[in-house]
């Protein structure tokens, strides 16, 4: 009995003591990157590009245009709510169209994501290609 009250006034203390820290996501912009092609308002890449631009914590998409594919990977730092991320890639994304002004690639990295898109396959896709291929 004794052995218990003591258990359970220290878990009590324990987490009195504990907090959460919350705190706002560091849109800080560390670098942008563009791809030196472009593409025109026009081009069925435009179509392909909007159509990958999405948010989420590590999102990957490939636009279903098989004339123009366009390829995207949107990244958020796991310490952040899904409405942080949101803002976060917000920011990025912002970023990254402010600078690569109609171009057929570009990153854009903050200190709690990264988004990025390009007209080829990703790196990432890369490698799991060539894993599954070897699978096979």
């Amino acid at each position: 009995m004794g052995y218990a009250n003591i258990s359970l006034r220290g878990l009590v203390l324990l987490g009195l003591s504990c907090t959460v820290a919350r705190s706002d996501p560091r849109t800080t912009v560390k670098s942008v990157l563009c791809n030196s092609g472009v593409y025109t308002k026009v081009d069925l890449f435009a179509i392909s590009l909007a159509y990958i631009i999405a948010l989420g914590y590590d999102y990957k998409n490939i636009s279903p245009y098989p004339n123009a594919f366009a390829y995207g990977h949107a990244a958020c730092s796991t310490n952040l709510t899904t409405s942080d991320c949101s803002t976060c890639l917000g920011a990025a994304k912002t970023a990254m169209f402010g600078t690569c002004v109609i171009r057929i690639g570009a990153r854009a990295v903050l200190f709690d994501c990264t988004i990025r898109y390009e007209n080829t396959l990703l790196m990432t896709e890369l490698n799991n290609l060539a894993f599954i291929n070897m699978l096979s």
